[in-house]
């Protein structure tokens, strides 16, 4: 079941709670939460809100009250997401409005959907796995996925041709939500970069994905980002380093400078809302830069032209920091 924990209705020091009629189901990706109210609520069900969301469905009882049903998506709603290393936590307000207009509520009750967050990210957020870095509140990590994105890769070794799979996370902890960047990757033959390194890029331009051959895989959070890579002919049998630079943001303030665009059938698209398309138009030409990123570093990896040489390496691949 999605809903691993779930926790409703704590009326601890909250005015008027009393003995309060709430029932609450937590979907994947959605709430029922169901309140019956006694009959002076009742009497005017437009002022009984979850957030800002007024009832989906109400409906009188034989007791003269009301049975009011809120069946909405956790992205609507104001509902607010927080992050534990373990959780990601829904919370939001069930409350009623004495007059319309008025953002003062009173019969307040809190209402939160917990769900655990999958067992296989939780090791690249520990220091033992992946470049790991904190800034303030806000920890980066990068790593590799296995072929069906189910846990960490168990060799850095890849035969050309074949996909290579960089995951990137930012671990809030407890911040609000952000959107995770990678906003330059080039790969090189040197952990660090010099004026003797080859290097070959793959995101550029401020999240520009311009290797054809890769791509963006949908997102299942907006601290994750996931990139499939194709392992190209750039340094056969030797090592490579992926360098990539990170960035976070408000996940409703898309822009130029923040993005995540890949080539689509001839075609610039964002990964993250197709509609605003527009805003890869840049990666032809040049992009709003900003200030800050954070640089992490993947490798070594190791590219042959065939599967003679494929033994597993979990210290190599493992992300580090070389700045």
């Amino acid at each position: 079941a999605a809903t691993r924990v779930y926790k409703c209705c704590s009326t601890k020091n909250v005015p008027n709670a009393g003995m309060a009629d709430i029932n609450v189901k937590c979907r994947k990706d959605s709430v029922i939460v169901t309140w019956k109210v006694g009959q002076a609520l009742a009497n005017y069900p437009s002022r009984l809100l979850l957030g800002n969301c007024a009832p989906s469905k109400f409906s009188r009882t034989s007791d003269g009250g009301g049975k009011a049903v809120f069946h909405y998506r956790l992205s609507e709603c104001r509902f607010r997401q927080m992050r534990t290393k373990k959780l990601l936590v829904f919370k939001n307000m069930l409350a009623f409005r004495p007059l319309m207009g008025q953002y003062t509520t009173t019969t307040n009750y809190p209402i939160e959907c917990a769900f655990e967050r999958p067992e296989w990210v939780r090791p690249y957020l520990e220091p033992a796995f992946g470049a790991l870095q904190g800034y303030g509140r806000l920890v980066f990590s990068m790593g590799l996925l296995n072929d069906d994105l189910s846990g960490p890769a168990l060799s850095n070794v890849f035969t050309l041709g074949s996909f290579i799979y960089v995951w990137a996370a930012v671990e809030q902890q407890m911040h609000q939500p952000l959107m995770l960047y990678m906003e330059e990757c080039v790969a090189t033959n040197t952990a660090v970069i010099g004026p003797d390194s080859q290097i070959f890029p793959v995101i550029a331009n401020q999240g520009c994905l311009v290797d054809k051959s890769s791509r963006f895989l949908p997102r299942s959070d907006s601290s994750f980002l996931l990139l499939q890579l194709q392992a190209f002919k750039f340094a056969m049998d030797s090592e490579v380093y992926l360098h990539c630079k990170l960035v976070v943001w408000d996940p409703d303030d898309l822009n130029e400078e923040k993005k995540a665009c890949l080539n689509s059938i001839g075609r610039w698209e964002l990964l993250d809302d197709p509609f605003q398309n527009d805003l890869c138009r840049c990666c032809d030409s040049g992009c709003r830069t900003r200030k800050q990123s954070f640089q992490r570093v993947l490798g070594p990896l190791v590219i042959n032209s065939s599967t003679s040489n494929n033994d597993s390496n979990q210290s190599a691949f493992l992300g580090k920091d070389y700045s």
